[in-house]
């Protein structure tokens, strides 16, 4: 087999495989968009059903529920075009569509550099799907509840301040906090990432303290990226929470490594 022929092959193997993916995701978004959660009440127990209504879909349930816990007091959440709403609730559903299909993503991912792994490898990349996905998730949560309420609100007290009434756009809003949720998504995959090398044998468990110096700098950069202002301080929400799981992660590894010499 000529080496254009292999090329060929690797690049009809990915296409097959995101195919997959964007078709999982997609049903998943068109499912958000389409059913309404309602509520029923089983022995003080709440529990959820779905029901066909795409006015008052998921997303539109997932819009107002952000609404109420992240957006400031005082500032007005508004449309200013027609369709900015329901573009908004499409970035939502398609944000769930990702998390829910995190598993076929992660299993694709791995089918497709699986000839490239070697045996242990690909040992360690089975067994990381479902941590994958809670840390995913672990993220979205975190940042949701302990991050985004208090970026909003430290960013909109300026307007405060100068007696401002403040405005702020759907669309903006859906993707500030999107952006957010999927930064600290992937971010809370560092510890992960770190024990799947060294535990593969592509670096020894000293790399990482030997080098947290250079990781806290790109951190630091990464933050500072991210965030939407350039105040330095906003930066600090991501760059301190990432700098922990990298700490965390090199203990981990180390003990582990500890563990395994002193059996």
């Amino acid at each position: 087999m000529s080496e254009l022929e292999g090329f060929n092959q690797h690049l009809e193997e990915l296409r097959k495989r995101i195919l997959r993916i964007v078709l999982v995701v997609g049903i998943i978004t068109v499912l958000i968009l389409s059913l309404h959660l309602e509520s029923i009440e089983l022995n003080s127990i709440t529990l959820y059903y779905p029901t066909p209504e795409p006015l008052n879909n998921i997303a539109a349930q997932i819009t107002n529920h952000m609404k109420t816990n992240l957006v400031p007091q005082d500032v007005q959440l508004i449309q200013t075009a027609p369709g900015q709403a329901f573009f908004a609730q499409v970035y939502i559903a398609a944000l769930v569509g990702i998390v829910v299909g995190m598993p076929i993503i992660i299993k694709e991912f791995v089918g497709f550099i699986k000839p490239a792994l070697k045996e242990n490898e690909i040992n360690v990349s089975r067994s990381i799907t479902i941590p994958a996905l809670g840390l995913f998730i672990a993220g979205c949560l975190f940042s949701y509840n302990f991050v985004i309420p208090y970026i909003l609100d430290f960013l909109y007290r300026y307007g405060e301040s100068a007696g401002l009434v403040t405005f702020l756009n759907v669309i903006d809003f859906v993707t500030f906090v999107l952006q957010f949720l999927l930064a600290f998504g992937f971010s809370f995959q560092l510890p992960l990432v770190m024990y799947a090398i060294s535990v593969s044998g592509m670096v020894d468990s000293d790399f990482w303290r030997k080098n947290i110096r250079y990781a806290i700098v790109a951190i630091v950069i990464f933050g500072a990226v991210i965030t939407p202002d350039g105040s330095g301080v906003t930066m600090w929400f991501i760059a301190g929470p990432m700098i922990a799981l990298y700490v965390a992660g090199m203990i981990i590894i180390e003990r582990k490594e500890r563990k395994k010499s002193n059996i």
